[in-house]
């Protein structure tokens, strides 16, 4: 059929990230090491599987990439990702801030190359190379993050859910 566009998998893929900020206003960005987005920085999460409560999902991703346990403080927002292809998901992301239980992260070398805790102040020195999600949920976060110098609008191919 004309016009019907394919994908990896023939469904929505929903994901789950933590967007983990600590009491001097720092926030843990991991830079991947696998796809979807490898070596670009962005915050721990992944899919939530199926019969998977999205909490323990996050709860779960954030040990697995990271190994600490956090506080769901509540839901910031949610991104749409479409890029049809066949080496591409649909995926909606459920963004969550967090508070971590402790600050010390032992990144998993399987998923995560480095992790580190960057203050609000140089946010914008990461943007060029995060996925449009992640400077999407910051911006919402950080205000002053958004526009020119910094995180800027959603560009075209993410949209917020």
């Amino acid at each position: 059929m004309e016009g019907v566009k394919t994908y990896r998998k023939q469904h929505i893929v929903t994901s789950v990230v933590a967007v983990i900020v600590d009491d001097r206003e720092q926030v843990l960005l991991t830079r991947r090491s696998i796809p979807p987005f490898a070596g670009q920085w962005v915050m721990p999460g992944g899919k939530i599987e199926l019969g998977e409560p999205m909490l323990s999902a996050l709860h779960r991703e954030v040990r697995e990439e990271v190994g600490i346990d956090v506080v769901v403080v509540g839901l910031v927002d949610a991104f749409e990702h479409v890029a049809p292809g066949a080496d591409n998901d649909h995926h909606v992301i459920l963004y969550f801030r967090c508070h971590p239980a402790r600050t010390d992260v032992t990144p998993n070398p399987d998923e995560v190359d480095e992790a580190r805790w960057v203050p609000r102040s140089v946010l914008d020195l990461y943007t060029t190379t995060m996925p449009a999600g992640t400077r999407h949920v910051l911006s919402r976060l950080f205000p002053e993050l958004e526009g020119a110098g910094g995180i800027g609008p959603v560009p075209a191919g993410g949209t917020p859910a």
